[in-house]
């Protein structure tokens, strides 16, 4: 019986600056959520990538004495080494830069939304912002600026191509409103339909290559150039073959989760469906839409020089102690803080103290008694509290409930420490051996629950328990 297949994509980061925790955090929840997919048995392929046209980046490389090219291949590089530093398990990387496999799809894209009436050109003026690399209106300003970037807009005027989101107001209502796209957390959704209520206009498709020339071309006017989010968006079908819309792509479409951050939700939720209403493609099923990471209670930003760079930060803690941090610390939909002190406290308490020191505990009682065998547990509290672990810890992933998964499991190490303590396996007694062998069935429990999560400590647990040697796996910092 063929597999069900599953196909996960993270938002494809901006390649104007290196990657900062927070591209960190989406790329560790996509990839809990492949993993835990492949466990299920499930063909899993998961996506990411770098988006590497606009106004903004064509500025960034001139800062930098660099060419667009040489600027973005410099900083996709840098994104594409994050699977090995964050353990990633990607399958494919896609650049919006490549000619071969992406630029054919976007062309492709955009002569099927002109030939089905929803490109049109007009002249038009209004307020541009570089930052979000879109036009806004003035209504949406906070003070005369951007909300997101706090920066005053332009004023551009000139003649674009356009495409008519106002065509599929009401549609993506309905499909939103009745889940046909879920949208996770119920508060994006709201967001979302509050945007449709306020009555959605059609959008710039194109800048003038007079002022944009970093980008793809449109395909019958060379005068014209593409708007980096309709090529930006295009990533997720381009990446699996949509311009012969082979087989791959015939077997992974529709996405099955586009997991974004909270200041793209409207690309993502009002565009990206509408194009693919407009192309007479299958919807994709689910949204879900993580918040920012603060450090100290303030936005990342290079002028306070609080940006948390997750190779230093790797470096200094190791993988999966960066991996716990973030899904257990951040809420995994709204925003959450990052201070070294809050770190430290966490890997102190939960991994050295927590996890590692059971490991440790157990495996030195099991080391002293050679003989002593584990096998599932027959005995109904063992059975039940692990049944319960595993049922909580389902639910949580399913729900996107990345600390609730953790939590769950720590649950059951908290359940293993005072086990310990009644039970009191250090001395000899008739069921010594019974107490021990139950905690080693506990340990290979939680080693698999974190295979996920936490893949290079799980598997490190699992090689312990095989050779029945302690060492530890969180020094104390």
């Amino acid at each position: 019986m063929a597999r069900r297949k599953f196909y996960i994509t993270t938002s494809i980061a901006y390649a104007n600056a290196f990657p900062h925790i927070g591209f960190a955090l989406e790329s560790i929840q996509a990839d809990v959520i492949a993993r835990y997919h492949r466990l299920l048995n499930e063909d899993v392929f998961f996506l990411t990538g770098t988006d590497e046209h606009g106004a903004k980046i064509a500025k960034a490389s001139k800062k930098t004495e660099k060419n667009p090219k040489e600027f973005v291949d410099e900083i996709s590089n840098k994104y594409k080494e994050l699977k090995t530093i964050l353990n990633l398990s990607d399958d494919d990387f896609i650049r919006t830069t490549d000619k071969k496999r992406h630029w054919p799809a976007v062309k492709k894209v955009w002569l099927k939304l002109k030939e089905n009436g929803d490109i049109y050109k007009k002249k038009y003026k209004g307020l541009y912002c570089v930052g979000c690399e879109a036009f806004i209106l003035e209504k949406d300003l906070v003070d005369g600026k951007c909300p997101v970037h706090q920066k005053e807009p332009e004023i551009v005027e000139e003649e674009n191509y356009f495409f008519r989101l106002s065509r599929y107001s009401k549609k993506i209502e309905k499909i939103i409103e009745k889940d046909e796209i879920k949208i996770i957390p119920e508060t994006r959704k709201n967001e979302i339909l509050s945007f449709i209520n306020q009555e959605l206009r059609d959008i710039s498709f194109s800048r003038s290559n007079k002022n944009l020339r970093w980008g793809i071309p449109v395909p019958d006017d060379k005068t014209q150039t593409i708007y980096c989010w309709a090529d930006a968006l295009t990533n997720y079908i381009s990446a699996i073959g949509y311009e012969k819309e082979d087989e791959k792509f015939k077997k992974y479409w529709p996405a099955d989760i586009h997991c974004i951050g909270k200041d793209i939700i409207k690309f993502h939720c009002l565009f990206w469906p509408a194009m693919i209403l407009s192309l007479g493609l299958e919807l994709p099923k689910t949204i879900f839409v993580h918040g920012f990471i603060t450090v100290g209670g303030q936005k990342m930003s290079k002028s306070l020089g609080n940006v948390i760079d997750p190779f230093k930060l790797v470096k200094k803690y190791g993988t999966d102690p960066v991996r716990y941090y973030l899904l257990r610390e951040i809420p995994p939909a709204e925003d959450g803080d990052f201070t070294f002190q809050k770190f430290e406290a966490r890997y102190n308490s939960d991994l050295a103290s927590g996890l590692g020191n059971l490991v440790a505990r157990v495996l030195t009682m099991a080391e002293k008694i050679s003989a002593v065998k584990y096998k599932p547990s027959k005995e109904r509290e063992i059975e039940k509290v692990v049944d319960n672990t595993q049922r909580e810890y389902k639910k949580a992933l399913d729900d996107f409930r990345f600390n609730g998964v953790l939590a769950s499991i720590w649950k059951l190490i908290s359940f293993c420490d005072k086990y310990i303590e009644k039970e009191r396996p250090w001395e000899e007694s008739k069921n010594q051996k019974l107490v021990i062998s139950n905690l080693l069935f506990l340990l290979e429990n939680i080693a698999q629950l974190l295979r996920p999560i936490l893949p290079e400590t799980s598997e490190k647990i699992s090689q312990i328990l095989r050779i029945r040697k302690s060492q530890i796996l969180f020094p104390r910092v």
